[in-house]
């Protein structure tokens, strides 16, 4: 294998943490044809549009690492005497849904499906959730009354915490399997404070320069403590604070340890008013020294979606689409265990499958429940592989009971 710039050994490390994070993957394939190894940009550009195929960055990449001009996508041929005009005047008033029961409400409530629905917000942006707050997050009480318990309620009674002697101090590290919804509980969490949200990934603040990536991540929390009061999102904390015992690139240990000088504030009071919060899918490879007391501290189990969050979920995913005989209550048993992600994708198969049909014999046709039962049965819950990883973990390195959430709900499924 060629020498590579400690950048790009810093990069593979954070990949290999976060293989699903298109963005990353991306910025690697970009450098590796910067310093001329292209085939190994065209094997990180593959995997990167295995995961998005769609993605445009990605194809005008692979086309560069293989030195050939970018191809504009085919547009396939429509069926012939197929009148695609008539077809939308057919279903133009079906909206809102057909479902088998009465909708409770004219309007779906968000929810936490892990979509990106509500938006990401680019390097160095504060954005406002516009009014998203922890009860457009369908389901999921139990989480709602942890985040209440350890994080809202001090904030919003300062008398009592002036009583108690409760500090504020400290963030919240959302963990669980990926698509379950811990971003946009940060949002709702933001909309529930009334503050400015900043959301900030690895590919913000690395840098190719010695010391850029430390500057990048001091910027960050200025840019949080000018825009006070403000949510800072932390994503993938398992890229941005990796064990610093397993990372061989002094960039990446000295990345940490501003990360670490930040969350503690330069100066007394220096993080008033921004509140830190995290997320990851694999807790166990992040600093122990970010989860000491008075950093992030307190953490919260971010699960696959209970039965009202699924049912929420899926109303909003066919909110929009031409579907009749839909009954929410016998879909939303049928997918247990599916995650948010999971059950956007089950909606997408189920309107390929009605509109393939309706090409194919040139009728348009509802989507029904058969299309979306039969789509369930084709998914397996994006889950699993977190379940069986972490169930070594809370098996074997529950250390002072850091992972007894887990323990008790991998006891209640019999999965331990």
């Amino acid at each position: 294998m060629p020498d590579h710039s400690p950048l790009i050994q810093s990069l593979r490390t954070a990949v290999a943490g976060a293989p699903d994070d298109v963005p990353l993957r991306l910025h690697l394939a970009e450098l590796l044809i910067a310093g001329g190894h292209h085939d190994e940009a065209v094997a990180e550009t593959a995997v990167a549009l295995q995961h998005a195929p769609g993605d445009a960055q990605a194809r005008e990449l692979m086309a560069r690492a293989m030195g050939t001009p970018p191809q504009a996508p085919e547009t396939p041929p429509s069926p012939p005497g197929f009148n695609w005009k008539a077809a939308e005047d057919q279903v133009g008033d079906v909206v809102p849904p057909r479902f088998v029961e009465t909708p409770k409400a004219a309007q779906a409530p968000q929810t936490a499906d892990g979509s990106g629905d509500a938006g990401a917000a680019s390097a160095w942006e504060v954005e406002t959730p516009h009014g998203v707050r922890l009860a457009d997050v369908g389901g999921m009480q139990d989480v709602k009354d942890r985040l209440e318990a350890a994080f809202l309620a001090p904030l919003r009674n300062p008398e009592l915490r002036k009583l108690y002697g409760k500090s504020l101090r400290g963030g919240l590290l959302l963990y669980g399997p990926p698509g379950c919804g811990k971003t946009f509980i940060a949002r709702a969490v933001a909309g529930e404070l009334g503050a400015n949200f900043l959301s900030i990934s690895i590919n913000d603040v690395l840098d190719m320069w010695m010391g850029n990536s430390e500057r990048n991540m001091h910027e960050v929390f200025e840019t949080a403590r000018r825009q006070a009061p403000c949510v800072l999102f932390l994503d993938e904390l398992d890229a941005l604070g990796a064990k610093r015992s397993r990372t061989a690139h002094s960039g990446m240990r000295n990345t940490v340890n501003q990360l670490l000088t930040e969350l503690d504030g330069i100066d007394a009071g220096a993080n008033e008013g921004v509140f830190v919060l995290a997320a990851t899918n694999v807790p166990w490879d992040v600093d122990n020294a970010l989860r000491r007391p008075g950093r992030l501290d307190r953490t919260i189990l971010v699960l696959p979606p209970d039965a009202p969050a699924r049912e929420a979920i899926l109303r909003y995913h066919l909110r929009d689409r031409p579907v009749a005989n839909i009954d929410l209550r016998k879909l939303t048993k049928a997918t247990d265990g599916l995650s948010g992600a999971d059950l956007a994708h089950l909606c997408e198969a189920a309107a390929e499958r009605a509109l393939l049909d309706s090409a194919r014999t040139g009728t348009v046709r509802m989507i029904g429940m058969q299309d979306l039962t039969e789509a369930a049965a084709t998914i397996s819950p994006s889950s699993d592989p977190w379940f069986a990883s972490a169930r070594n973990v809370a098996m074997f390195a529950n250390e002072g009971g850091m992972y007894d959430d887990l323990v008790t709900y991998l006891k209640k499924k019999r999965k331990l």
